[in-house]
């Protein structure tokens, strides 16, 4: 699509939100940039996205490496790669694995878009409709099809970060970030074993990419679950007791939050057991 100026800010979110999820505070941050000959123009463009999504961040660019690899990389392609470091105190790491107990509650905060998973599905189906980048989004109003679908990951770590220092942060168990292998995969990962979630599809509100996805592309909703974020890009299991004060302190933080769940005992598969239907 010929924009790369927000790339950066999914590069850092990749690696935020998975530091966030741990109770960790993310430093700092390095990048790694390869390509076979470095254009400046879309240099400069990956570097300002790069710094904004650490300043989103709260986290440093202290600094990064570029390679010109014109043997490896056909001309206009480029790798980025990138980590972050982040910090704890000690005996804050989640999840809470030993706390976590049937009718904790699940809240969900809401994506920005796709949020940088899926891709590969993404393209086959705007090869199916047979659509150009530049042709406006059939979802979103003002918009090309390339610019909407590359709307730029939420970074959640300051919201997140404001809740687990408020006094009722002590209700958060565990985190888990939305990102490949969508609710079905992400989700027990956070989850001791014999724990499993009953999860509320009506709860959810997708945004309109994902219904166009699903329709244009035949996509089953089971599939829809597996791959995308549908809608919710982070969630939190609490303590019920804490669960409006904690979403209290994220709406203030500006997060949209919505009760999505439960924690259910589960003995075997499937860890997550959706009910409703999402309203594509």
């Amino acid at each position: 699509s010929g924009k790369h100026d927000t790339l950066g800010i999914d590069l850092v979110a990749m690696c935020v939100n998975d530091l966030v999820v741990q109770g960790a505070e993310p430093l700092f941050f390095l990048d790694y940039f390869a390509t076979g000959k470095l254009e400046p123009g879309v240099g400069v463009s990956i570097v300002k996205g790069i710094a904004e999504g650490c300043r989103m961040a709260g986290a440093a660019l202290i600094g990064g490496e570029t390679a010109e690899m014109p043997g490896l990389y056909a001309r206009g392609d480029y790798d980025l790669a990138g980590f972050a470091v982040g910090a704890a105190e000690r005996g804050t790491l989640l999840p809470k694995l030993d706390s976590i107990s049937t009718g904790d509650v699940l809240l969900g905060l809401s994506s920005s878009g796709v949020h940088s998973n899926g891709y590969s599905l993404v393209r086959r189906i705007v090869e199916k409709a047979r659509l150009g980048w530049h042709d406006p989004a059939p979802f979103e109003a003002g918009k090309s099809l390339g610019e909407a679908l590359l709307t730029p990951t939420r970074i959640y770590v300051k919201s997140l970060l404001a809740a687990l220092r408020a006094p009722s942060g002590a209700g958060i168990k565990a985190l888990a970030h939305i990102t490949g292998g969508g609710f079905i995969d992400n989700i027990p990962r956070v989850l001791p074993e014999g724990f499993g979630v009953d999860l509320d599809l009506a709860a959810i509100t997708p945004p309109p990419v994902f219904g166009w996805l699903a329709k244009t592309g035949g996509v089953a909703e089971a599939e829809m679950l597996r791959t995308f974020n549908c809608g919710i890009g982070m969630v939190i299991v609490v303590e019920p007791a804490q669960a409006e004060t904690i979403a209290a302190t994220l709406r203030a933080e500006g997060e949209t939050v919505s009760v999505v769940g439960r924690i259910i005992e589960a003995k075997a598969e499937p860890l997550v057991q959706p009910h409703g239907t999402l309203a594509f």
